[in-house]
């Protein structure tokens, strides 16, 4: 028999952000955990603890809307942790200053082959409308992506979702890259993660190097922001 939510629990906001609140930060802790004793790229936080939270979703006959009204207070808390990757970034600025012309050819390359490729596979495949503004900008840090997917007509809940969909697999592909290809410069490590998969690259070149980990905030942090300023211009255009 379906396991179903007291109906007092669904309708009561406090009840809601406590519940979903705990599933989430537990589920999360759990797989961190997990993820530490067997770091595989299917073993991921960012993979594990969606799956488990939308399994339980379903097993309580939860709405989405439930779910996000009891979590919003998290996703707020993206903006701060993104800003936080400014430490790093001041301690490498040496660094950052000699390469910067390098870094901004690299940042806006990668964001218009991130935009353009979204935008024409998802003709090729028949997605349009406010599908299809969604994935534009899938290559962005969550706090911006939402933001130019508001402003551009697409939805932003549902643009976290590739944000987080896009990092894991760039996390992964990266390391196949990393593998495969000689690169020796810390600089070209970091930049690979930091446009390819934005937060989840950004954690995963800090456990390769504090000079690739600041790299990678750095380009995750700069290209949300040419995002962002270019939202406007982007929308334009597509109108």
């Amino acid at each position: 028999m379906p396991i179903t939510m007291p109906s007092p629990w669904l309708a009561d906001a406090a009840g809601r952000v406590l519940l979903w609140s705990l599933v989430t930060i537990g589920f999360y802790w759990g797989a961190k955990r997990l993820y530490r004793r067997w770091p595989r790229w299917w073993l991921s936080p960012l993979l594990v603890t969606p799956l488990l939270i939308g399994t339980i979703v379903l097993a309580l006959h939860a709405s989405y809307r439930d779910y996000i009204g009891g979590t919003r207070w998290l996703i707020l808390l993206l903006g701060p942790a993104t800003v936080a990757f400014a430490i790093p970034i001041y301690e490498q600025r040496g660094l950052i200053r000699r390469h910067w012309p390098v870094l901004l050819i690299g940042m806006v390359a990668g964001s218009l082959t991130a935009m353009l490729t979204s935008w024409a596979l998802a003709t090729l495949v028949g997605i349009d409308g406010a599908l299809r503004l969604s994935l534009l900008p899938r290559s962005i840090s969550t706090p911006f992506a939402m933001e130019v997917a508001g402003d551009i007509g697409g939805i932003p809940d549902l643009t976290a979702v590739f944000v987080v969909m896009t990092g894991i697999a760039g996390a992964a592909i990266g390391d196949l890259i990393l593998a495969r290809l000689s690169l020796g410069s810390a600089l070209a490590r970091g930049a690979l993660f930091g446009i390819g998969a934005h937060g989840a690259g950004t954690a995963r070149a800090h456990q390769i190097g504090a000079t690739e980990g600041a790299v990678a905030g750095l380009v995750m942090v700069l290209v949300g922001l040419i995002n962002v300023l270019c939202a406007p211009l982007l929308a334009a255009l597509l109108r």
